[in-house]
């Protein structure tokens, strides 16, 4: 996988853990940092495409780290990978233009796909977590798939089976397990998604749970 990654966490055994980890799957870390302010810094040095950062941290945390960065370095990927599962948390990452949030307890193979998909433009949320993504946005005033989307969009654009994968996909179930219920390939579904993003102007998929839940497709 050919992507400048960068690595931000305050302990070091995790932080050289998930580096050896990573390197097995043949990623390759640009850097790594051991708090916010020092993220910063090796961001601006290293311009990474992502970087993988806890929210704990002495000092800048997280999000403050978040923050900045977004806002000196907006192209830059950031994904929180953190134990923390409380909504303050997730919620303030999103709307501080976090590309993902995943707990420490994914597993190697499903972060790497994850790294994948965010270089097609795809989000990174651990499953679980995407029902609170969904009520977030629909309450976020200023969210930018609300921003993106027409007034006359509607999702007669979409053709019947892209329906089906939306709507699955809007409800945190995996690329894979949606190929597994449609009897399709994961490719397809991917290639599906693809399409969905093209043709309702959205980015990732965070922004189709958004959608989704406006026009109907899945219970508020």
């Amino acid at each position: 996988m050919e992507m400048r990654l960068m690595l931000v966490d305050d302990h070091l055994i995790f932080l050289e853990g998930l580096q050896y980890l990573l390197g097995t799957y043949g990623i390759e870390i640009a850097g790594t940092a051991g708090n916010g302010r020092e993220a910063l810094e090796k961001a601006r040095a290293l311009k990474p495409d992502i970087i993988l950062m806890d929210i704990k941290m002495p000092g800048l945390s997280g999000l403050d780290a978040l923050k900045l960065i977004k806002a000196e370095m907006p192209d830059i990927k950031v994904v929180m990978l953190t134990t923390s599962e409380e909504d303050e948390d997730l919620f303030n990452a999103v709307k501080c233009g976090a590309s993902g949030y995943l707990l420490k307890n994914t597993n190697a193979k499903e972060l790497v796909d994850m790294l994948t998909d965010m270089e097609k433009g795809e989000a990174a949320f651990s499953p679980e977590l995407a029902s609170k993504v969904l009520k977030e946005f629909e309450s976020y005033d200023n969210d930018k798939a609300s921003q993106q989307e027409p007034e006359n969009m509607s999702k007669t654009k979409l053709t019947e089976r892209q329906l089906e994968v939306l709507e699955l996909v809007a409800k945190g179930v995996t690329y894979k397990e949606v190929g597994d219920k449609l009897g399709l390939t994961e490719r397809t579904v991917k290639y599906h998604m693809a399409k969905i993003l093209e043709l309702l102007h959205l980015e990732n998929r965070a922004q189709v749970i958004a959608y989704a839940a406006r026009v109907g497709l899945i219970e508020k």
